[in-house]
């Protein structure tokens, strides 16, 4: 019988820098002569106060990846670890603006990501897809520049297109050729919005950006008439509540809007978004969220279909990862 623990879960937001552990970090300084202390404490766990300081935080981590071996120990280091809270599927956002600062070419860093990835579905039959996302702050011509080159440079798991960084620049009208060019090409898209942003942001995504998924859209909640179109239109959050309560956004987890989004009948997913960064796992997410608002066995096997069906894969795989949901539940 599947139980709390073995529930089949899946994730569609989660940064692939974001998700890297201290202890890697550290190892990967101390080959390169990078020092690191300032972000990592005694106990093995990063060090950051407010969004400002997390963001340098993660950009010092980020650092410390400047080859294709090292994105695929990454890759899976992260992949192997979902699999072990029992995660089936997992999208990580892919950011080519890191791969240029480290030096390196878009190609060889998703090819060094996609050896990850694909020995850890080896190992433990898990699936991975990549979402490259441009950077909002950088402007419009670079989230453009980031699009060519994933159309330029086709590859299999990478599946989508999302667009990340500071919500309160740069509005979603800028990003809209981007974001047609995406869509032409084939590729799945998201955005963040309704994080910082209010529920505007979320409209604008939408209007804007024509998207059906929206990273994080928690703040929808302040507009009942945007949940409303939300659940009609089939629009799927990628709710991150761990990452939430540790920005701010909100204070603890019982004032956290997912299950009033849930009832009002948006469709939505769990995820962990900087995982250590913030003090939590995927399995986390899942387990402290149905023990906060009684969630059953029965609704976060929903949470899990939910992210199958918004998943940016191929139907086939997207069939497999369903028969496997399905076959769980009766196991």
């Amino acid at each position: 019988m599947t139980t709390y623990q073995t529930v089949p879960k899946a994730e569609l937001h989660c940064h692939i820098e974001g998700a890297a552990t201290p202890s890697l970090v550290r190892r990967l300084a101390e080959q390169k002569g990078i020092d690191v202390s300032p972000i990592i404490d005694q106990n093995g766990k990063y060090i950051w106060t407010d969004f400002t300081t997390f963001l340098k935080a993660y950009d010092l981590a980020s650092s410390v990846f400047k080859t294709p071996a090292d994105y695929s120990l990454l890759t899976e280091t992260y992949f192997r670890m979902l699999a072990a809270e029992g995660a089936i599927y997992g999208e990580v956002f892919i950011s080519p603006d890191h791969a240029q600062a480290a030096g390196l070419s878009y190609r060889s860093y998703v090819e060094g990501l996609a050896a990850g990835i694909e020995r850890a579905k080896a190992d433990t039959g898990i699936e991975g897809r990549m979402i490259a996302i441009g950077v909002r702050h950088f402007g419009a011509a670079s989230v453009e520049r980031v699009v060519r080159e994933v159309i330029g440079n086709p590859h299999p798991l990478v599946t989508g297109f999302g667009l990340a960084g500071d919500e309160r620049e740069g509005h979603p009208a800028n990003f809209a050729k981007a974001f047609r060019m995406a869509a032409e090409a084939g590729l799945g898209i998201t955005a963040h919005a309704g994080e910082f942003g209010g529920p505007d942001s979320v409209i604008a995504a939408l209007e804007f950006l024509r998207v059906k998924r929206i990273g994080h859209g928690v703040r929808a909640i302040e507009d009942p008439n945007l949940v409303k179109r939300l659940a009609d239109e089939r629009v799927v959050l990628e709710v991150c509540p761990g990452s939430n309560m540790a920005l701010g956004v909100y204070s603890v987890l019982r004032f956290h809007p997912v299950n009033l989004l849930r009832r009002a009948g948006v469709r939505l997913t769990l995820n962990s978004d900087d995982p250590p960064f913030f003090n939590t796992t995927l399995g986390k997410e899942y387990a402290s969220v149905a023990r906060t608002f009684g969630w059953s066995l029965e609704d976060q096997l929903d949470i899990t279909r939910t992210a199958i069906e918004a998943a940016f894969c191929d139907d086939g795989t997207r069939q497999r990862l369903l028969v496997r949901l399905e076959s769980a539940k009766h196991a």
